[in-house]
């Protein structure tokens, strides 16, 4: 993989991750939260990859020099569009529905990386037998909690997290609500109060 192809696939997920945050109508704090997620797992990736070239799961056409891996961690980085879709997914399903994101991902990610040896063989090369497949799988799931952990440590939790507002919508539904339930909370009470004083004055008791 040359650094021009690093530079394409940078703009390209810079590009995706624009419209995922705007579609997904997340906040600045939880784009914050991806991107830390995401430089994390960026770490994490690297990490595992220098591992597997040293036991012989696999061989990464990776120069391993500051600037290329620099550029290679930003990659890695700039994928924080996945962690504003799980985001997405854990605030709506809670964490069962987290917890099936992540096991699909184990199960596809090695079908996925696989794919890609075969259509780009000059970008490396697996290692035969069961274990790089098992490896790939665990390093797909490893991400994806490691990744969706560190943007809610950064972020809060999903469940009623907020949702960015567009420049034409008004409150969300749920905040319309909560107001509304104050309103009427109030127009219940006081006019009972209203009501008490006016009695008081005219002397008269319940």
């Amino acid at each position: 993989m040359t650094t021009q192809q690093l530079h394409l696939f940078n703009c390209l997920y810079m590009s995706v991750l624009v419209v995922v945050a705007f579609f997904t109508r997340a906040t600045a704090r939880r784009i914050a939260g991806a991107l830390a997620g995401a430089g994390v797992g960026g770490v994490a990736a690297l990490g595992i990859i220098a591992l597997g070239e040293k036991v012989g799961w696999w061989h990464m056409a990776i120069t391993w020099e500051p600037y290329f891996l620099t550029v290679l961690w930003i990659d890695f980085a700039l994928c924080a569009y996945i962690f504003l879709i799980t985001w997405r997914i854990a605030r709506r399903f809670g964490w069962r529905g987290l917890a099936v994101v992540v096991v699909v991902a184990a199960f596809v990610g090695p079908l996925r990386d696989y794919w890609y040896m075969a259509r780009f063989p000059e970008w490396g090369a697996y290692g035969p037998g069961i274990v790089p497949v098992l490896a790939i799988a665990a390093t797909y799931f490893l991400l994806g909690v490691l990744g969706h952990g560190v943007m809610r440590l950064v972020a809060g939790h999903a469940r009623g997290s907020p949702l960015a507002r567009r420049p034409w919508e008004t409150a969300e539904p749920s905040d319309a609500a909560d107001a509304a339930g104050h309103v009427a909370f109030l127009d219940f009470r006081l006019p009972k109060a209203g009501r008490t004083s006016e009695l008081g004055r005219h002397g008269v008791k319940k």
